[in-house]
């Protein structure tokens, strides 16, 4: 019998209650309190999960018999819950990004090391089954040189905490210091309020990195559509990847002797949920007393975002 990790989940928001069903669907852990300002909020968790605790203070919940504190809250608050879970000695999941400010990273990650306890980030991209088809086929080069990746990723709820680059971008930036393990050279980004927006809400970001490896990323709130898509161009094929689709998220564009011509390859990959995968890796990590991989993704992608935003 698994013997379950106690969550204590901060935020019933937008993306609280989905974090709340993804580990209590899960064989790993038991949710066992949610806190959140909104009383609305929590009489709905209630209403989800009645035998929860609950309470507007999260520090009154943050107690002995919890494992993991999870952290779906305003990006501004990121820093002052997280260093009281770790310093109550918790394990932490925060929601990205993990925080606007790269002091308070390497504050958080010494506060982690002293106690002993492990730095998660909601990346799920990082544990989709096309991204890490994506890691395979650059790692072994099966289609050549990687010349060019472009992103496309667009439609999402208006922030006012944080403008469209901390917001939609993070998912880009991490999943390309992921993939090539390596900063860009050179960054720059074209910041813009389309409709009189509290920030930015639109951005449209070039990175180069080593051997001339060219990103071209395209962030929006303001879309008709909810656009997921990543292309990467080698030199004998494209990998076309769409996260929005249910079955086929990968096409391989190999290329035939004219270049305007095409074999085309649909790839079998792992379908099975992101967020679902980050979560199986919390406990396994946590159980098996592991080194986090986001220990140095997290100071990184923080770095080139500060300078994007």
């Amino acid at each position: 019998m698994i013997n379950k990790l106690k969550v204590c989940l901060i935020g019933y928001g937008y993306w609280g209650p989905k974090l709340a069903r993804n580990f209590q669907n899960s064989n790993f852990f038991n949710l066992v309190s949610v806190s959140d300002k909104s009383k609305a909020n929590l009489l709905k968790a209630k209403k989800d999960f009645p035998l929860v605790k609950t309470s507007t203070d999260f520090k009154k919940l943050i107690i002995n018999n919890i494992d993991l504190v999870v952290i779906a809250t305003p990006t501004e608050t990121h820093f002052k819950i997280s260093k009281f879970a770790l310093e109550k000695k918790k394990h932490i999941l925060v929601e990205k990004p993990i925080s606007l400010s790269s002091t308070d990273v390497i504050k958080l990650q010494k506060i982690s090391k002293k106690n002993k306890k492990l730095i998660f980030v909601d990346y799920p991209f990082l544990f989709s089954g096309s991204i890490n088809y994506i890691k395979k086929i650059i790692e072994n080069k099966r289609y050549g040189k990687l010349l060019e990746i472009e992103s496309y990723r667009e439609q999402a709820p208006i922030r006012k905490d944080v403008n469209v680059v901390w917001d939609l971008a993070v998912h880009d930036i991490s999943i390309l210091s992921y993939l090539l393990r390596e900063n860009p050279k050179n960054m720059k980004s074209l910041k813009m309020n389309t409709v009189n927006t509290p920030k930015a809400d639109t951005a449209y970001i070039n990175l180069v990195y080593k051997n001339k490896l060219n990103v071209f990323i395209k962030n929006s709130w303001i879309s008709p559509t909810k656009i997921r898509i990543m292309k990467f161009k080698f030199k004998k094929a494209i990998v076309y990847c769409d996260e929005n689709e249910s079955m086929y998220k990968i096409k391989i564009y190999s290329k035939k002797n004219n270049h305007l011509k095409y074999n085309i390859e649909i790839p079998d990959i792992d379908l099975s949920e992101p967020l679902s995968n980050l979560v199986h890796y919390i406990y396994r990590t946590i159980r098996k007393k592991e080194k986090s991989m986001f220990d140095s993704l997290n100071l990184n992608v923080t770095k080139i975002l500060k300078k994007l935003s």
